[in-house]
């Protein structure tokens, strides 16, 4: 009898350090970080993968835990951005593995001259491939939504936004039309309908103000200046719709070679606008063009001392005065093309 209660006890104190050990390894905190960690899990990743990620950003003492929660839990990995914080207990980052609880990343979308360099950038940040991004925006259902190729670079609303890493191609554009929507509320349609413009005009208007002037105080003006062009009739003639059209965009000095370029792009030859954006503006560009400053002016022509400033002028003659300054100016530095 005594025999078989010591027997029991051993077991009972066996299971005992067992059970206690097993707590220890789940609910303390073995990672040695003062501050959030995050671990990124792709769809390449295993569980020994997983495994090794997470010691090298967050140092565990040791792993034991997470070994027997895998097994406990039958984890498998699913991919997203997880967050490790200070104090946090190996059976709080396998649960939030294994219920796919990720937080979010901000995820920029820039302005640029293409959308090939666009979608470079993004995927970038993101657990996406270019190509398969690149695929789900040339796509027709891309196109259904009120696309043409040329106007296709309106979906793009320069801006910060708060998605998953993991987030799927077809995802973000969704996303990103409905950011696009939601920026063309009933005010701006409204702007844009009292410039005899539509969205995508005004966005187009935008890319050739945004590539003539770097200068937010200017872009306003520069606007308004287009704006007059366009209500009397007079073309563009904006030089980097000519760089656009030749698609040279190490052109520094546009040249009468240049100007004959047969394209719609080409404002020296066509009268309005491109079919499309030249580049994706900003949305300070896009305001820009909404709220442009009601002036008289015809003619611009970049200053002589290369601040990114121009000259404007409401006559022809003092326009040639200022383009014949900048001729002279880029003479003077040697700029020949």
């Amino acid at each position: 009898m005594k025999t078989k209660f010591k027997i029991l006890i051993g077991i009972a104190c066996a299971t005992g350090v067992a059970v206690g050990v097993a707590s220890y390894l789940l609910f303390s905190s073995p990672f040695s970080i003062e501050k959030t960690q995050y671990v990124y899990i792709d769809s390449d990743d295993d569980v020994d993968s997983v495994s090794t990620k997470i010691e090298a950003v967050a140092h565990p003492s040791t792993m034991l835990g997470f070994d027997l929660m895998r097994l406990v839990k039958r984890y498998k990995p699913r991919t997203g951005k997880y967050a490790i914080e200070p104090g946090a207990s190996m059976y709080t980052l396998v649960r939030q593995l294994g219920n796919g609880i990720q937080v979010p990343v901000n995820v920029t979308i820039p302005t640029t001259r293409t959308i090939p360099q666009l979608i470079g950038r993004v995927s970038k940040q993101l657990m996406m491939d270019s190509l398969a991004l690149a695929n789900e925006v040339f796509n027709d259902k891309t196109l259904d939504l009120g696309y043409t190729q040329e106007t296709l670079p309106c979906l793009f609303l320069p801006n910060t936004y708060e998605v998953y890493w993991d987030i799927t191609p077809e995802k973000l554009v969704k996303r990103l039309q409905k950011e696009r929507d939601n920026f063309w509320n009933d005010k701006r349609k409204a702007q844009a309908k009292e410039t005899g413009m539509t969205p995508e005009e005004v966005t187009t208007l935008a890319s050739i103000v945004e590539s003539e002037t770097n200068y937010s105080p200017e872009k306003a003006r520069v606007a308004g200046l287009y704006i007059n062009r366009l209500k009397k009739g007079i073309k563009l003639q904006s030089d980097p719709t000519v760089i656009f059209a030749t698609g040279d965009f190490t052109i520094r000095r546009v040249l009468q070679s240049h100007l004959s370029t047969d394209s719609p792009y080409n404002t020296y030859l066509y009268m309005g606008l491109p079919p499309g954006p030249i580049r994706i503006p900003s949305v300070e560009g896009i305001e820009a063009v909404l709220n442009h400053e009601k002036n008289d002016y015809i003619y611009m022509c970049a200053k002589e001392d290369f601040s990114g400033s121009h000259n404007f002028a409401t006559d022809y003659g003092t326009h040639m005065a200022n383009a014949r300054r900048y001729q002279q100016a880029l003479n003077a530095r040697g700029i020949k093309k």
